[in-house]
């Protein structure tokens, strides 16, 4: 067998997912010698990167949330200047729930006390906006205008390419993390040495920090991603003007809804149910839980006339969820050369450049960007606020 080596870095981000990609993006960009591990060979769909498509918006119930994805929509049009890639599409993102729901109406007090460009539309008025859709009846809608598709795929290939002279080594476990002042990474392949360690291994974090001494709340759920069928192809095309949209919760759901218009596969629109089943990363097919489909059956039945309600293409990915459904962004409460990024809760690929600079900037010792007290870790002793 060769001998193991012991390389030196000045940092080491574990997992090649959006979050880790865009914090080793950012460490080298800041001239630290970074290596970045990812176990499984890239480009993979094992974890919760993969896909197409993502939805970008600003639509949030939470400030905070709004305030960073301003700069994450200037961070995503930068890389699309540097890479020469086209990253987002801009088609709009119609949010629609009950009249007296608090979530659908949180939303919208949200986007108007931030300004965000927006349309309320009314039961008059919306089929000539959204033709092809209904309102359920005692439903409220409105468009976030700059929302769009994030071309989820392209984005991490664009990032992963443009690492700066950072070195990425895929089909690596890690094994092992044994903290202190440097701290020492094992994996299948080599032991590393780095004055400090990201961990951003989305399913696998808990697994991860196990010889850490600490384990987060994390809840690792297998979403059902499924594709619909049109039966005219290019009803819902972004060529028709079709928006993402989210219903934030109805008869038969209580979590949201979400759809982007057909893209990835001719013909098929992509609809999910925004929640799942618990699973293990390492056996995710074990969970063969269906229960979701039949509320996105019943949804499409009800306001989706031009698809048939009966899913073309399943796809999986994992939600890790934190029980609040912020995100950890943090230091080790005992190692601070140990940081954390985890518990993205479905809901954090849009936010990846910000996060990267996060991650960076607590690995390098410079204060974050934001106040980052929504995700941190003692916060799990107490009860704060669901993230929509």
């Amino acid at each position: 067998p060769l001998p193991q080596t012991r390389l030196e870095y000045d940092c080491i981000v574990i997992g090649a997912g959006v979050q880790g990609s865009f914090t080793a993006y950012q460490l080298t960009k800041n001239n630290k010698k970074t290596l970045l591990l990812e176990q499984f060979a890239l480009p993979h769909t094992r974890g919760s990167s993969h896909g197409q498509t993502r939805i970008i918006r600003k639509a949030y119930k939470q400030d905070f949330y709004t305030h960073m994805m301003e700069e994450s929509y200037e961070l995503w049009a930068q890389l699309e200047r540097e890479t020469g890639i086209q990253l987002y599409r801009q088609t709009g993102l119609l949010l629609m729930g009950p009249k007296n729901s608090q979530n659908y109406q949180d939303l919208k007090n949200s986007l108007q006390r931030n300004k965000v460009p927006m349309v309320l539309l009314t039961r008059d008025n919306f089929s000539q906006h959204i033709p092809n859709m209904k309102l359920i009846e005692g439903h409220e809608a409105l468009v976030d205008i700059t929302a769009g598709v994030l071309y989820a795929d392209r984005a991490l290939r664009s990032v992963q390419f443009q690492k700066l002279g950072g070195v990425i080594r895929d089909k690596e476990m890690v094994t092992n993390i044994s903290p202190g002042p440097v701290v020492t990474v094992s994996t299948n392949a080599g032991v590393y040495r780095a004055k400090s360690v990201v961990i951003t291994a989305g399913p696998w974090a808990n697994k991860l920090l196990t010889n850490t001494g600490l384990q987060l709340p994390l809840q690792v759920v297998k979403i059902n991603v499924c594709y619909w069928k049109e039966k005219v192809p290019g009803l819902y095309s972004m060529q028709q003007r079709f928006p993402c949209f989210i219903l934030t919760e109805g008869e038969e759901s209580s979590e949201d809804i979400y759809g982007l218009p057909s893209n990835e596969y001719p013909g098929l629109v992509k609809i999910c149910y925004h929640m799942g089943s618990e699973t293990d990363p390492d056996q995710r097919d074990k969970q063969t839980d269906k229960s979701d489909i039949d509320i996105l059956q019943h949804c499409i039945r009800h306001c989706l006339p031009g698809l048939i309600p009966e899913p073309a293409v399943v796809e999986s990915c994992m939600y890790t969820l934190t029980p609040d459904r912020h995100f950890v962004l943090d230091c080790h409460p005992t190692y601070s050369n140990i940081v954390i990024g985890a518990g993205f809760s479905g809901h954090g690929f849009k936010f990846g450049p910000v996060i990267g600079k996060l991650l960076s900037e607590l690995t390098v010792g410079q204060v974050p960007t934001y106040d980052l007290s929504p995700f941190r870790i003692t916060r799990f002793n107490t009860k704060t606020k669901s993230a929509l």
